[in-house]
């Protein structure tokens, strides 16, 4: 007799191990098939299978049987199954949690299902077909059915296809099966994610020199299924030709691939590059797919139909077999971290499939991270280098603009004179342009110039930003929009004003200077329907939009070969938040910007408003002198003992009332405190323990409390991680908490 262990979909503590079953006979299972089971009082919950056993210790009558199987295949790979477990020990969520990772949304609780379409099908002899037809002459509605399948590629024709040929032809369709004289097939449909998607030039170009270099290094690990690369090259070096010859030489050798990219924005331009090259064995995985679209895809995956998958942070989990190569681009970028539980960075969870499956890891970035960096000058990491553009093309020219002259000279505007005469020569010369601005919105926020009230989210501490198009306030927290006031609430004074620049204002400004000029705007505001990032990316690329203002997600990747301008707005936005980051942000934010300029054969041009010109991360990127902002902010960390000296460990308390926030993390310290007294060896490591509100109080409706650690990066430090660890998965009334390594936000 066979047993099995199951973990249930429940999400619960008290329920996160596994369950024994008994498998009925002639059932086959599998771990990481998906079953139904009877558990407490309900008949039937789904589950996972993680083991196969042979005995079982418990009484016979206490053993249930399970009820049946989802589908005949594993859904989770057994590789992807010890992802899970390891997701569960380092992200400190239940294996349920984990285990929701590894599979569409849609398929727990039968909530998506195949798509299929019918078929009429001929099934007479071509040598009687005449007869057959004449035969019919007294049914005219049979011999139109039989005429349009027999006229057919195949004989074949979807029943869709002959209703619009002939209407109500049903009763008609139906008799000639009944007669033998045809079938009805049911066939599986695919949706398509890819609609009218641009299809390149599929043809290879010439390698460059230097791409050659890094494919000797990087293809025989490939071969080897070993081996962890920082590709380091400057925008519009190639990076992307790199990434599309190792994933064919991995498809050569009968393995497979996965590369990731940090927005949904740049999925679309990846993809097609990748379809471009490789057709229907590339497959995409990202969060604005349809539920259909999302399982379909999934499902060619785990069918072995592809070879290749792109996507943003999810993909890591594409149910791929015999991977050799993870592809991570702009490795840099924050949103590989999942903030939500349960928590995880893609990057290492890419790094541990990588290990367990025997496949090669290429991180790559014109700014790579400081811990990517760092651990490429320790050898933790292969450094591979590309410093040059393709064809030897020059980076664009950066003119940093001090706006604090501009403003003395009486510019109030939003553009400098300078960044005005170099959109005027770019648009006189038929070239495009790029306008960043880091925030979406007409105005940053809303203030009484007689008392200084600000209009803030009654759900969140944060200022609402003011949206001109629909003329109302919102929170980028939550999303709560309100009135624009035409008077203070505080004061009743009319002096109420919009200060700050967003991307809205940007746009407005543009059509005021250079009116009858198309302009595209891309931010959240814009790209909220499905595939308008694919739709707005298209038309620019068309040339039906001569300028495109956008945030971040316009700031990276993107190649658009008529650009030769870009207009950086406020350079050193960044540059004012509470985080030991920010500088290393701004860099690389500014640098990826400035790299959308100049990547054809017409040179490039920046302008850089800042008003803070002399700051080093505005420098060197104005420069791109990635080296010397990495020894700049190296030396600063190590002087400020910030990561990665030292490591930063927090527990973040939320609840309805701050007094519960306050008091569960007032109750954490003291916990921490008396940790660290009884062990004198790790306290000499501790550089600061201390209990406070998050910089932003309130999100959501939720008080924000929390205890941040920072303590010298050493192996032995890691039983303090393991203790706020511990405190976090301890029951708590009216109130949650999460543990979080270097957050990606200490917001």
């Amino acid at each position: 007799m066979a047993f099995c262990q199951v973990i249930v979909d429940i999400t619960h503590e008290d329920v996160d191990r596994v369950f024994t079953y008994r498998v009925p006979k002639g059932m086959e299972l599998r771990p990481g098939m998906r079953v139904h089971v009877p558990f407490g009082r309900q008949k039937r919950i789904e589950g996972v299978v993680v083991d196969l056993v042979e005995q079982c210790d418990l009484p016979p009558e206490r053993v249930k049987d399970v009820t049946d199987t989802l589908e005949d295949y594993p859904a989770i790979l057994p590789a992807l199954l010890e992802l899970a477990k390891e997701i569960k020990a380092t992200s400190f969520c239940t294996l349920a949690q984990a285990l929701r990772l590894m599979i569409p949304a849609q398929m727990r609780g039968e909530r998506i299902s195949q798509r299929t379409r019918e078929y009429a099908v001929l099934t007479v002899d071509p040598s009687v077909r005449v007869q057959v037809l004449a035969g019919q002459s007294r049914a005219p509605k049979r011999a139109a059915v039989l005429k349009l399948l027999m006229e057919s590629e195949g004989g074949e024709r979807s029943c869709e296809e002959i209703h619009r040929a002939i209407g109500d032809y049903r009763p008609a369709l139906n008799m000639l099966v009944k007669m033998g004289f045809a079938r009805i097939e049911k066939r599986e449909m695919l949706r398509s994610p890819y609609g009218a998607m641009e299809r390149l030039a599929a043809q290879d170009p010439q390698l460059t020199a230097q791409q050659k270099e890094v494919l000797d290094t990087l293809l025989p690990a490939v071969e080897s299924g070993r081996g962890d690369f920082l590709l380091y090259g400057v925008t519009g070096s190639g990076k992307t030709e790199v990434f599309i010859r190792a994933v064919r030489h991995a498809a050569q050798l009968g393995k497979t691939a996965i590369v990731l990219v940090p927005e949904i924005a740049l999925t679309p331009q990846m993809v097609m590059w990748f379809r471009s090259r490789f057709g229907e064995d590339a497959a995409v995985l990202h969060s604005r797919l349809s539920p259909g679209e999302r399982y379909d895809e999934w499902r060619r995956i785990r069918r072995g139909d592809v070879r290749v998958v792109i996507g943003a942070r999810s993909a890591i989990f594409a149910p791929l077999e015999n991977v050799g190569l993870i592809i991570i681009d702009e490795e840099h970028e924050q949103s590989y971290i999942a903030d939500n539980t349960p928590r995880y960075d893609a990057r290492e969870l890419a790094r541990m499939r990588c290990k367990r499956e025997g496949a090669a890891l290429l991180l790559a970035s014109a700014t790579p991270s400081m811990r990517s960096f760092a651990l490429a000058g320790r050898g933790d990491l292969t450094l591979l280098e590309m410093p040059r553009r393709v064809k030897n093309r020059p980076l664009p020219a950066v003119h940093v603009i001090d706006m604090r002259q501009e403003l003395a000279q009486g510019n109030r505007s939003v553009f400098s004179g300078a960044l005005l005469d170099g959109l005027k020569r770019c648009l006189d010369a038929g070239k495009q342009a790029i306008l960043f601005v880091n925030r979406r919105g007409y105005s940053t926020f809303v203030s009484c110039r007689s008392c200084g009230y600000t209009v803030t989210c009654s759900q969140c501490d944060v200022s609402m930003t003011y949206h001109s198009t629909e003329n109302v306030l919102r929170c980028h927290y939550c999303g709560q929009e309100t009135r624009v006031p035409t008077v203070c609430p505080e004061c009743e004074s009319k002096y109420i004003k919009y200060f700050g620049t967003g991307t809205q204002r940007v746009e407005e400004e543009v059509k005021r200077f250079f009116p009858g000029v198309p302009v595209l705007r891309m931010d959240n505001d814009t790209t909220r329907q499905k595939d308008a990032h694919e739709h707005l990316i298209a038309q620019f690329r068309r040339g039906e939009a001569r300028v495109l203002v956008g945030t971040q997600m316009i700031a990276k990747g993107l190649d658009f070969p008529n650009v030769t301008m870009v207009g950086i707005i406020a350079a050193d936005a960044m540059l004012k938040l509470p985080d030991y980051r920010s500088a290393e942000r701004t860099f690389q934010l500014l640098t990826q910007v400035a790299g959308r300029a100049g990547r054809a054969d017409t040179p490039g041009e920046v302008f850089l408003q800042t008003y803070d010109p002399e700051h080093f991360a505005i420098q060197t990127a104005s420069r791109q002198d990635y080296r010397a902002f990495y020894e700049a902010e190296m030396f600063r960390r190590k002087r400020a003992l910030y990561p990665p000296y030292t490591l930063i460990a927090r527990l973040l308390y939320e609840a309805d009332r701050e007094q519960d926030a306050q008091s569960c993390a007032e109750s954490a310290m003291r916990q921490m405190e008396a940790f660290f007294e009884r062990r004198a060896y790790l306290k000499k490591y501790v550089v600061s323990l201390r209990v406070m509100p998050c910089p932003v109080k309130r999100i959501k409706g939720k008080s924000r409390w929390q205890v941040a650690l920072k303590i010298v990066d050493k192996s032995v430090c890691q039983e303090a991680v393991g203790k706020m660890s511990e405190i976090a998965t301890a029951p708590l009334e009216n109130c949650a908490c999460v543990c979080q390594v270097n957050p990606g936000s200490m917001m």
